[in-house]
């Protein structure tokens, strides 16, 4: 009886420690939430996030503010989240370029994404389109790549280490081709740059430039990711265009709290995450914007964010990259 009694009372002693987690997830949130995000109101994140953030606020029935604070490759609203109180009133959306890149490239002493923020949630993937101004003349990539043999090419990206950036250089190096990179302040002003033709080349949103794409001002040769974009299948893969099965450069949304969030609460977060993620609506919406709805865990956005740091570290060291 003494044995029973014993462990009777070690699983009430474990429920009591348990119980103040569980009423921990059920009382958030308790008022607003702030969503960070390092892109410009209309960029194709910013539009994920104020999806995500309507349909999130209405599931927990509380509103969702979307917080833009663009610049420093995403990492200043990656710092903004990092440092406000982790209490699950506070999160950030960012490409997974913000851990997988900016470490290399911006050093600030005061801030490591992998340390001061906690992943809850990987939303979604996006892929970017190599576009070149049409007095490039060129219409695939096999011609772009033969004439960057014998002509300098200058492309355009929102900045050092940006998803743009970083497919432009992986297409490089597959292609054993040259190009010669000008960063600017942002995709909107290295679209802008695309479209006059202060630039040659680019890898950017699809969203962004298929308008010019149609109206002929640009000319659409690849996509980064391993399958067709559903805005535009008759654009090749990069993959297809170099004859290289397995070539996939796109990249991923991730949904972050502070360091020091409560685990009940990160786990309610990624809950709530997938729910957002599963519905037929958000899925379709972000379709056009040329954005997967994935919705994981907090455990497989960290495993696959491991992954892809492993992935592209050697990359950015290869590259030298850096934000001077």
């Amino acid at each position: 009886m003494g044995i029973f009694k014993t462990i009777r009372s070690a699983g009430a002693i474990g429920l009591i420690a348990l119980a103040p987690c569980a009423a921990l997830a059920q009382a958030w949130p308790t008022g607003p939430v702030r969503l960070f995000v390092g892109s410009p109101p209309g960029a194709p994140s910013d539009i994920t996030a104020r999806l995500f953030a309507d349909q999130l606020g209405r599931l927990v029935k509380q509103p969702v503010i979307v917080d833009n604070r663009p610049g420093a490759g995403n990492n200043l609203a990656a710092i903004a989240a990092a440092k406000a109180e982790p209490d699950g009133a506070t999160l950030v959306l960012s490409p997974d370029t913000v851990l997988t890149v900016n470490p290399h490239i911006y050093k600030n002493r005061d801030f490591d994404p992998k340390a001061d923020l906690v992943n809850v949630s990987i939303i979604g993937s996006f892929s970017q389109m190599l576009v070149c101004h049409p007095s490039v003349g060129v219409k695939t990539v096999s011609e772009l790549v033969a004439k960057s043999k014998t002509e300098r090419i200058l492309y355009g990206s929102g900045g050092p280490g940006v998803p743009g950036h970083l497919a432009t250089e992986m297409f490089l190096d597959a292609a054993h081709a040259r190009m010669e990179h000008i960063p600017y302040r942002g995709p909107a002003p290295a679209t802008q740059a695309v479209l006059a033709g202060e630039v040659q080349c680019g890898f950017l949103a699809t969203p962004t430039v298929l308008p010019h794409v149609r109206a002929g001002k640009l000319t659409a040769l690849a996509v980064s990711s391993a399958t067709p974009s559903p805005l535009a299948p008759e654009v090749p893969t990069l993959a297809q265009a170099l004859k290289q099965p397995g070539l996939d450069v796109s990249f991923r949304l991730v949904l972050q709290a502070p360091k020091g969030t409560p685990p009940a609460v990160i786990a309610e977060l990624a809950k709530r995450a997938q729910e957002v993620m599963k519905l037929a609506e958000v899925r379709a919406k972000l379709q056009n914007s040329d954005v997967t709805a994935l919705g994981t865990t907090s455990a497989q956005a960290q495993t696959t964010l491991t992954q892809e740091m492993a992935r592209w570290e050697p990359v950015v060291k290869r590259l030298g990259l850096t934000a001077d």
